[in-house]
Formats: structure tokens, C-alpha cells, sequence
């Protein structure tokens, strides 16, 4: 069992910060964005950065300055940079359904269907839309990570290197409610939960809700409200190289993430699980209706 909150000291959460990596879990809500900060396993101070009912949150790293954060809101997608005080401003205007990151840009998902990639700059220290391009459309977007987007009738890859016009290629399946674009390939839908080898093949079939993974072999879904973690080590990804993970809190997980070596998982009642290898350390963080979650690492 994993320690709960209350064994980690009020001076432990103050001082952690400062003596060891800093990363900021982001936590899309109805009521807002709540911003959670960690090092390694332990949950620091959290805080409403955002007061837009988020239906979706992505984080995109950067070399030359702050990460930056994106919310998809019903006003549109709105982007801050990772920081002290994030202050988000709006990046496009129309309604978004789900918003990534992919290729030094984010994906913007419209509630309407249209796939956009827009390139961040600056504008007096502002972040602003660089260039938006229209990808393509897809039915009922619901999920975007790297260069897949989950929607009502299946998994779109967002296709194109570096210099070449982007386009966006229906890959098959149907009713993908999340996708995983990091390393494997993985997709979660109303029948199971894939991953693309000869084709997708299944690893489970049930109803997978969330995947979410960080390109280095390791993965987390909610399958029939278990979720399942998968196991580094080798390249199998069938049933048998997922464990059922034990929360700390008898919760179902609905927003996972991953992060510079931990996972994240967010649950129905608000309780945000982390885990940096050694077990589940938890806090309740005060919001419901959790509909994503994105870790940014602190400058």
C-alpha cells in the first residue's frame, strides 16, 4: 500500500521543489485546470490555474524556453507557458473537443471535426499561433496524442515528415475513445484495448476507456475499469505482458499521463495517483469530472 497524503509532512510538500526535479501535472476539469506539483513520487502543492471548463490538456516540450500547456475549452484552445504563474491566453477561437502535441506543435481537435496544427510563437512574451494549417476532418473527435487522433469511427494518423504537407489517414478500428501515439502505437475503444503490429491485434477486449504511454515500453488503459499497466521489458504486448495495477484508493482512473519517470493516474472522485516505481502515492486534489491530465517539467 502506498503512503496516503497525510504521511507526507506539510514541510516535505514546501521544501521538495527545491531539492529535486520539478514536474507540474495539469489536470483538465469542468471546473477548471488544477495544477499539481510533484518530484519523483511525492505530490507537492496544488493550485486552479485556469478557471474554463477543460475538456482536454496537452503538453508540449520545448528546447529553447518553457514548456508549454494547452486546454481545449468550448471557446476555443487556450495555451500558457509552463511556469510560477501560467497565464493562458486563447490560441485559436472556435469550440475544441481535444488538443496534443505532435512534431514541435500542438494538434488542435474541433468540436466540429476539423484537425489543425498550430505552431506556437511569441508576441511580447505572449504565446500566440505562429501558423495554423487544416490538416483534415474526422467524425466525432474525441482523443489526440502525437500523431493520432481517436474519433467516432476509428484512429486517424496524422502523416508527414519535416517539409512535407501533413495529411491525415484513417488506420482503422472503430469507436476509439483514447489513443497513445508515444513508441507503440496503442488505441482504446469501445471493444478492447490495440496495439498496432500486423495490423491492430487485440491485447483485451471489454470496453477501454483511457491509454496513455510514454515511448519507452511503458503504458497504462482502463479496460473495463481496471487498469492495467504494461511491462517494460521485452516487445510483447498482448494480455499477458499487462499487470492490474493496485491504486492506493478504491477509485476507477479516468485521465492518465506520464511524465519524466513517473505515471499519473487521475480518478473519477479527484484523487490524483502517482508513481514514480516504488508504489502509488495519492492526494486529493478537489475537482471531479477529471478529463485529462499532461505533465510539463519546470525550468
Amino acid at each position: 500500500m502506498a503512503p496516503a497524503e497525510d504521511d507526507i509532512s506539510i514541510e516535505e510538500k514546501r521544501v521538495y521543489a527545491g531539492t529535486a526535479g520539478r514536474t507540474d501535472a495539469y489536470v483538465a476539469t469542468e471546473s477548471g485546470v488544477v495544477r499539481v506539483a510533484l518530484s519523483a513520487d511525492k505530490v507537492g502543492a496544488f493550485d486552479m490555474v485556469a478557471r474554463d471548463a477543460a475538456r482536454d490538456v496537452a503538453a508540449l516540450p520545448r528546447d529553447d524556453g518553457p514548456d508549454l500547456v494547452a486546454i481545449a475549452t468550448a471557446e476555443g484552445a487556450r495555451v500558457a507557458r509552463v511556469g510560477t504563474d501560467p497565464e493562458f491566453v486563447r490560441l485559436t477561437a472556435d469550440p475544441v473537443a481535444a488538443v496534443g502535441a505532435h512534431d514541435g506543435a500542438f494538434l488542435v481537435a474541433g468540436e466540429a471535426g476539423g484537425i489543425e496544427r498550430v505552431e506556437v510563437g511569441d508576441d511580447d512574451g505572449n504565446p500566440t499561433a505562429a501558423s495554423v494549417s487544416r490538416i483534415g476532418t474526422v467524425p466525432d473527435p474525441r482523443a489526440v496524442d502525437g500523431p493520432l487522433v481517436a474519433a467516432g469511427d476509428g484512429v486517424y494518423q496524422v502523416t508527414g515528415d519535416e517539409g512535407d504537407e501533413a495529411a491525415l489517414i484513417a488506420v482503422g478500428l472503430d469507436d476509439a475513445r483514447d489513443v497513445a501515439g508515444s513508441g507503440m502505437p496503442l488505441a482504446a475503444t469501445g471493444s478492447g484495448l490495440y496495439w498496432l503490429g500486423n495490423g491492430w491485434m487485440t491485447a483485451f477486449e471489454g470496453v477501454a476507456t483511457a491509454v496513455a504511454a510514454d515511448g519507452d515500453g511503458h503504458a497504462m488503459a482502463v479496460v473495463d475499469g481496471d487498469l492495467r499497466v504494461h511491462a517494460p521489458a521485452g516487445s510483447e504486448w498482448g494480455a499477458e505482458a499487462w499487470r492490474v495495477a493496485d491504486l492506493p484508493v478504491e477509485e476507477d482512473a479516468v485521465a492518465l499521463g506520464y511524465g519524466p519517470g513517473i505515471s499519473v493516474a487521475v480518478t473519477t472522485a479527484g484523487t490524483l495517483c502517482v508513481d514514480a516505481g516504488d508504489g502509488w502515492r495519492h492526494q486529493v486534489v478537489g475537482v471531479r469530472d477529471a478529463a485529462g491530465v499532461a505533465l510539463a517539467v519546470v525550468e
